[in-house]
């Protein structure tokens, strides 16, 4: 009788404000290089390390998260965090679905590597790293000298380099305030979200 092979998820969490090709390039190449069976986007409702900033609606980050990835099938959005009316740790979400899909599932966690740099400061990561393996996903030439982590953490720790990650949020929001063309930076679906909500036109 054969074993059944364990599905393979990845969770791409963010605040994705707005999503653009960065996330979907890394979201991709980390399906492809770990042989993930789907990539499950979570959009932050309301994040630990964003509140000196004004978000936009959680709905409307949803809404984008939604419109950008609905053309690729190995592409899920969940909207548990933006459900959630408290504040949101990774170990939190996944935890949640830890226990939505039990050990049957394998879990991957797609951060960045500037993130990653601080996560021995993550809540729980001791107990979090016991079900989930964690893709840092790094831009070209970037350095992670003297970066060392305990046995255990290191060896569920995978580094992959993305080109796109040079496109930011930060940055397609101030190009949308000050006028700037955004095309090319992400799906014209989300670029016409964003014009028709006037989006970041007050700079927030």
């Amino acid at each position: 009788m054969a074993v059944q092979q364990k599905q393979r998820l990845g969770i791409m969490g963010g605040t994705f404000d707005p999503i653009h090709y960065g996330h979907l390039v890394t979201a991709e190449a980390a399906r492809h290089r770990f042989n993930l069976d789907k990539v499950i986007f979570v959009p932050s409702g309301h994040p630990p390390h964003k509140q000196e900033r004004k978000l936009t609606l959680p709905d409307e980050r949803l809404m984008m998260t939604l419109l950008a990835t609905v053309a690729n099938e190995n592409f899920v959005v969940s909207d548990w965090e933006v459900r959630r009316p408290q504040i949101s740790y990774t170990f939190d979400t996944m935890q949640a679905f830890h226990q939505q899909y039990g050990d049957e599932a394998e879990l991957f966690f797609i951060t960045g590597a500037d993130a990653v740099l601080e996560i021995m400061q993550w809540r729980k990561i001791e107990e979090l790293v016991d079900f989930c393996s964690f893709i840092a996903a790094t831009r070209p030439g970037y350095r992670l000298d003297n970066f060392s982590l305990p046995p255990k953490l290191a060896a569920k720790l995978y580094f992959m380099e993305v080109p796109a990650l040079a496109i930011s949020s930060s940055d397609i929001r101030r190009r949308v305030q000050s006028g700037e063309p955004v095309k090319y930076l992400l799906p014209e679906t989300v670029e016409m979200y964003i014009a028709k909500h006037g989006l970041y036109r007050d700079g927030e």
